[in-house]
């Protein structure tokens, strides 16, 4: 299982229907890329990490964790924006106002990771996926999400097992044992996912596979109380942010 759906089976939220959340973290996201950037993505920024610190429950570190991948590419996105290829001032320059423009996509880009981050810490594959039948996603592109995420995390367990193995018998001591024990991880993790993938085909077929896969869906009933709330949040961030843009831009 992949550490952020872990954390997410065991989040305080997660017995909320999925809708639920999603008001909240996506209409973050929505915020983070309507509002203007300064103080409207840094109202988002803030408000988002208070809500997974805070009620949400998600521990700083692994919070951290998560957010530092997509963090990396807010950075260097925002890192293109400083200078300009070609020009009359050389091959590579400092752009024109490109300071400006990098912050206020730094700010956008990593305010909507949040939201997103806020939706994915709370709510478990295994709750969303089925569901989105209901939302009116083909039921074959559902199958092949679940079988793709159940791979995935079989895979990754996998890895994560033969390293471990390697590093027991001083696999990575050298440079050169290093790069071998590389090799085989890669062989061998290629071997185990098509083991895998039959073992799964033959365990379908066993079983009746008729095209359609049928899991249990915990029961969960859409909460008016915090779905009103969430649309209040939103609708305080946003009052807040042109409330502050006259002031702080003047």
């Amino acid at each position: 299982m992949l550490p952020i759906d872990a954390a997410a089976h065991s989040s305080r939220w997660r017995r909320r229907h999925p809708v639920d959340k999603a008001v909240l973290g996506l209409g973050l996201t929505v915020l983070a890329i309507a509002l203007p950037p300064w103080p409207g993505a840094a109202l988002v920024l803030l408000t988002a990490l208070v809500v997974l610190l805070g009620p949400a429950g998600v521990p700083a570190r692994r919070l951290w964790r998560a957010y530092r991948v997509p963090l990396g590419f807010c950075v260097t996105g925002a890192a293109t924006l400083l200078v300009q290829v070609g020009g009359p001032e050389g091959v590579l320059s400092l752009a024109d106002d490109g300071p400006r423009r990098a912050g206020e996509l730094l700010l956008r880009t990593s305010a909507a990771s949040l939201g997103v981050l806020l939706f994915a810490f709370t709510t478990p594959m295994s709750d969303l996926l089925p569901r989105l039948i209901k939302a009116g996603v083909p039921g074959p592109v559902v199958d092949v999400a679940l079988v793709t995420y159940r791979m995935s995390s079989l895979l990754l367990d996998s890895v994560r097992r033969i390293r471990e193995a390697q590093a027991a018998r001083l696999g990575h001591t050298t440079r050169a044992a290093a790069w071998r024990s590389l090799a085989g991880l890669g062989a061998a993790a290629f071997v185990r996912a098509f083991d895998r993938a039959s073992r799964l085909q033959a365990g379908l077929a066993g079983r009746g596979y008729d095209g359609t896969l049928r899991v249990l869906v915990p029961e969960a009933r859409i909460s008016v109380r915090f779905t009103l709330g969430s649309v209040v949040l939103l609708g305080c961030v946003a009052a807040v942010t042109f409330l502050l843009k006259g002031p702080l831009s003047s």
